[in-house]
This record gives C-alpha cells, structure tokens and sequence, in this order.
C-alpha cells in the first residue's frame, strides 16, 4: 500500500496485511525444515553461488546456508542459531513449533481476539508448560546412570547421517569424549568445556573405523626433517609472529650509495632472527609453534637444540594448545625496556610431543598437558561432504551430553513431551473463566505439530497416530495408577505407541523446555508487529563525490 500521511519516502503496510505476510515468510520457512524432522526425516542439499554443497538435516545449518530476505523470516533463522548455540539440538523443532504457533495466533487475531490477549495467553501457557515439564515429566539423571547419556546421545544422532549402524559407536564416542573433558572448579563445580573435543576429519576408511585419540592432534608436520620426532617433557612456546628474516614494511625504502653494505643488511636480517630463535630456545622451549613462517635457513637453530618448530598454525589450534598446556600466545617479543626477551613463565607445559602419521598426512600429537584433559575425535569418512556431515551431527550430540550433565534431568522423547504437555494445558485452559482460554488451547494443539510431523515424515497415518496418543496421555493424566503412561511416545518403525522412556529414547529436558521458551518469544515478537514501513533506496547520483 502507498504511503499516506507519511513525510519519508516509501511505502506503509498495517493492521492485518503486515501480520498475514509476516505469519506467512515463516511458515514458508517451517516448511522447508519440516520434512527433515525425525530419524525418518529426509536430506537436504544446498548449492551456494560458487558451487560448493552441503548435504545436511540440521535444522540450523539449513538455514543459515539460506539467503533470507524477508525480515520476520530472519528472526526464524536467528532463533534456530540461538537455539543451536544453547543446546545444541532442537533446532528444526523450534523453528517448526514457531511458525504453528503463529499460524494459530493469526487465525486468532483474525476471529476478533485481541493481540494483547493472545500474547498474555501464549506467555501464561509458555510458563506453565515448563513448569509442568520440570515438576511431573523430567526424571533426574542419578538414578539412571552413564546408560541415558548414551541412549540420548543415539537420539540425538537418530535423524543424523550417524543414526544408522554405526550408532552405539559415536554415541558411547560422544559420551566418553565429553566425560574427558570434566574439570573441577570451586567456583563452578564440574564442568565439561566442549572446546576441549577436538575434531579431525580424515577421508578414507570407512565411518565405522572413526575413533577417539587421547590428546590433541595437530594437522602440521614438523618443518623440517632433521628435528627429532619426539619431545618429552615438552615446554611448548606459542608464537604469533613471523621467524622469517626481516623486512621492510610497505613503502619503506633504503637508498644505498656503497654496494658493500647491502651484504651488511642481509646478514643483520639474518641475525635478527636468529637472535628471536635463540631468545626462545634459551627460555627452556623445545616445541615451538607459530602461526606465521619459519625461514628456511633458520630451521638448523631448532634441529642444533633438539626442538621440534611447527609453521603456520591455525589462531584456533593455537588457542585450544594455550588453553589446555597453559601457554601464553606471544604476539611479540618487546618487553618494556625496549629490548626483545622471552619469559619462562610463557611456556606450556605436556608430558610428551610426537609426531605421527594419519592416512598420508603427518601429524603433531600433544599428550599429557598440563592444565586441562584434551582429546581429539578423529572421523574417517569416504567423501569431504560425509565427513563435514559426520562433524556436525558429532557436535550436537556432545552438546546433548554435555547439557544432561550440566541439568541433570532428561524427558521421553518421540513426540511423548508435546503430546503430554498438551493434554495438560487442554485441561489447565478450562479452569479459567477469560479470554486467554482460547490461546492457551491453541497453544496446546500447536504443540502436536511435532508428533503429527514425525508421524507424517515417517509415512505413517498422522491423525491415528496422535489421536491414539493424545488418548494415551489424557489416561495417564486422569487416573493416578496410570502415570507411568506420560512417558509414552511413537514408535516411528512399527507405527504405534510405546513407552519411549524404556526404549531409551530420551532427550535433554533443558533441550524441550528452551525449545518451548525461544519458539513462544519469537512468534510473539512477530506477533506483535502490526505496521511495516519499508523505505524506497536511494540511488546514488555521484552528486556528494563532487
């Protein structure tokens, strides 16, 4: 619609229009993630601008690799981020449970029900769902034990390219390369620092010969040969600057009358570098890493010392080595007296350093450090893309893990949650005399969108499916004998209802209740937008150069 009364340049959308376009972009959005939901849920394969592809179900991952436009459609993505980033699974839920619950809050809007109210209503129900959640269908991880840590871990890598033979592998993988990473701290208690898992992607072999090496693997060979293959105790200096001879920097020039002299500048760039090398060499280092080049000609300084020098290593190997041996990166040598000097006290500290050989490549292995237990999962795969897929479904599982560990209670999974909460909030809506009744129950029926796509992605008859469970959780809730009944979902195999909970599907309960939490607070942020004023773009004249 054109702008009316309006004193900018551009144009002016409101009332129901915005809302409908709005409540549309995201949907459309759901759509394209729904049919990947599930350990039945299919593939997608994107193809960026250069050519590159990327064959994932990552709810997340889909989604950033999108060019979305429409500015409602991006809070859907920025959601699944956030949601990635807190939990680390869940992601195509959220986004899919989103666009429902706006979808239902717009036919709401458009029955005559006031904004206002569907809001106060969808946060009332948001707060008592997990409520609901933590008090009567969590279970605490104690009485359970290391088994559901792994039976999570098989869930979360059910509908990953992982979820197939090769399960109990990576899953019991996941849960000890977590268990590895614990650390005590007064102040924290026990945590499990997922940065401390360090992953290597290796093509060749096949996904079942992936496996977990104690220590951290450097993909980078030593620089030169006649350094020996093995350091231990290793002192371990981190550098972040060049070792090669000195230059000149950018538009600095040296005019010389006598051709003797430049013999002089050579010999003084040499002995510049030299002079850094020794200064390290003296402090007591015999691993010495930087992420900048090694000159050629200076590499005898390290063979003479038995040291072992690494170029070109990458800020992110650099600050997972400094964190886990308690290295100080140096990014130069000027102390305050203006002279050039290395202190001890910089070092790491491991208990041996080696290289070694994966496929062709050689490798730099750092065993025992000193501050911090590390580990690296090493993934073979046949091709880059199975790999960077094997990596990323990797990731979510550890953070599963790693959230159960840190919560402390997990949930039924397959559907069991949504279908239970739903029922609870069918009945909670009924105690309350005003209008926010009506947007509690459509909060409740946009819940089952995730047991109704689970059951249509695994080809399976949704309304007989759900109906079935919705029968199931309103029993178990009624009757007091039959509370053991909350914790039954769908078995997506067989096509029928079962107690999820013994079949070991479980997931993290922190998982369901932010999944819950950050898909209400961003359809009400869509929600809540009734005017769209999108400004014309001026186009640039050249007249401001001149």
């Amino acid at each position: 619609m054109a702008s009316q009364g309006l004193s900018v340049d551009g144009e002016r959308q409101h009332g129901q229009d915005v809302r409908t376009a709005n409540v549309t972009a995201c949907v459309a959005i759901s759509n394209i993630v729904k049919s990947s939901l599930g350990p039945v849920g299919l593939d997608k394969m994107l193809v960026d601008q250069v050519g590159d592809v990327t064959v994932t179900n990552d709810g997340a991952t889909i989604l950033k690799l999108l060019e979305v436009e429409h500015p409602a459609a991006k809070l859907l993505v920025e959601l699944a981020e956030q949601q990635d980033e807190e939990v680390g699974d869940g992601t195509t839920s959220v986004v899919i449970l989103a666009a429902e619950l706006l979808r239902r809050a717009n036919e709401l809007v458009r029955s005559r029900i006031h904004p206002t109210t569907v809001i106060a209503g969808y946060r009332l129900a948001m707060r008592e769902a997990c409520k609901y959640i933590k008090s009567t269908l969590a279970t605490p991880i104690d009485k359970l034990g290391r088994e559901a840590l792994v039976n999570a871990a098989k869930t979360s890598l059910s509908s990953k390219i992982l979820g197939s033979a090769e399960s109990d592998l990576f899953a019991n993988m996941a849960v000890d390369a977590v268990m590895a990473t614990k650390s005590s701290r007064k102040e924290d208690g026990e945590t499990y620092p997922l940065s401390s898992i360090h992953m290597l992607k290796a093509q060749g072999k096949s996904a079942s010969e992936s496996q977990i090496m104690q220590g951290y693997v450097l993909n980078a060979p030593r620089a030169s040969q006649s350094m020996p293959t093995s350091v231990s105790p290793a002192k371990i200096a981190l550098l972040g600057f060049d070792l090669r001879r000195a230059k000149m920097k950018m538009g600095v020039t040296v005019t010389l009358n006598n051709p003797e002299e430049i013999n002089k500048i050579q010999e003084k760039e040499v002995d510049l570098t030299a002079q850094r090398i020794q200064t390290v060499l003296n402090a007591g280092a015999n691993v010495i890493l930087t992420s900048k080049g090694i000159d050629d000609s200076a590499l005898k300084y390290f063979s003479g010392s038995n040291a072992i020098a690494c170029r070109r290593v990458t800020p992110k190997d650099m600050r997972r080595i400094a964190k886990a041996t308690g290295a100080t990166l140096q990014l130069n040598m000027a102390d305050l007296n203006g002279d050039e000097s290395f202190d001890p006290s910089m070092l790491g500290h491991a208990e041996e350093v080696y290289e070694d050989k994966i496929r062709d490549d050689t490798v730099i292995m750092i065993k025992g450090p000193k501050l911090q237990p590390i580990n690296t999962v090493l993934l073979r795969g046949p091709n880059e893309m199975m790999c960077d897929e094997m990596q990323r479904s990797l990731i979510d599982a550890t953070s599963v893990v790693k959230r159960i560990l840190d919560s402390n209670m997990v949930v039924a999974g397959g559907g069991a949650i949504e279908a239970a909460v739903s029922t609870h909030l069918e009945n909670f809506a009924t105690m309350l005399g005003s209008r926010e009744q009506l947007a509690i129950a459509e909060f409740a029926e946009a819940l089952l969108v995730i047991p109704k796509t689970l059951a249509v992605n695994a080809a399976k008859d949704a309304t007989d499916l759900v109906a079935k469970l919705r029968a199931v959780h309103s029993l178990a809730q009624s009757d007091p004998t039959k509370t053991s009944l909350s914790k039954c979902g769908l078995d997506l195999t067989a096509g029928t209802v079962r107690n999820n909970f013994n079949a070991g599907v479980v997931e993290p309960a922190i998982g369901k209740i932010k999944v819950i939490q950050f898909a209400t607070e961003a359809a009400l942020t869509v929600l809540r937008i009734d005017d769209l004023i999108k400004l014309n773009r001026k186009e640039n004249t050249g007249e401001a150069l001149e």
